[in-house]
């Protein structure tokens, strides 16, 4: 996929302020320090378009990048960051909550995962949770430039190994590093094969 245009459109506290353009919407989550910034600037081949920090929680709204004026890629606010108040961690929650089971034009939620880590609760619980929603849900497994490949492919076993046990058929899931571009092709492809498939769809109609 090749982006011509990339632009930021707005932050926002809720469902209600978010862009109401009817574009579909490729949103990313996970924990608060995985590397979700990281990941869509190097899937636009942007270093500055979402803002990243050494310390977790950067990112407390729902920021909205429309790609090429076809869609959008949604940063949302990190979880599970022990440092923050357990009011503010409430807050984002309800809202990251809200705006992803409410929304009619989200086609995929990324989630994403620290692949050097054994399967962390918090993960696998909102992994549930939106599998119980009926989300579709793709897995990133982020940082795999900090691990051997041997260790790669075991932690991934281990944690689908964890996951199976909620999950009669695991996600479709991706391998990157945002410091080795791995996985960059991979994402983007697959991001315009299913904006393909809904342009297509909506000419049969």
């Amino acid at each position: 996929m090749l982006i011509k245009n990339i632009e930021f459109i707005k932050s926002s506290n809720s469902i209600v302020e978010c862009p109401k353009d009817k574009l579909p919407e490729f949103a990313f989550l996970g924990r608060s320090n995985v590397g979700k910034s990281s990941l869509i600037n190097m899937i636009v081949n942007n270093k500055k378009l979402s803002k990243t920090s050494s310390k977790p929680g950067k990112t407390r709204l729902i920021n909205h990048f429309r790609v090429d004026k076809k869609f959008y890629l949604v940063d949302l606010p990190g979880y599970g960051w022990a440092k923050a108040s357990k009011v503010d961690r409430e807050k984002w929650d309800k809202m990251v909550k809200e705006y992803v089971t409410k929304s009619k034009v989200i086609v995929v939620l990324f989630i994403l995962i620290d692949i050097r880590l054994k399967p962390q609760d918090i993960d696998i619980s909102f992994l549930n949770y939106y599998g119980k929603k009926n989300i579709p849900i793709n897995i990133i497994f982020t940082k795999c430039d900090k691990i051997n490949s041997q260790n790669i492919n075991k932690n991934i076993d281990t944690f689908f190994s964890e996951l199976s046990k909620s999950w009669s058929e695991p996600p479709e899931y991706f391998i990157t590093s945002s410091i080795k571009k791995t996985g960059k092709d991979d994402i983007t492809d697959h991001i315009e094969s299913i904006y393909s498939s809904i342009k297509n769809y909506e000419k049969n109609l």
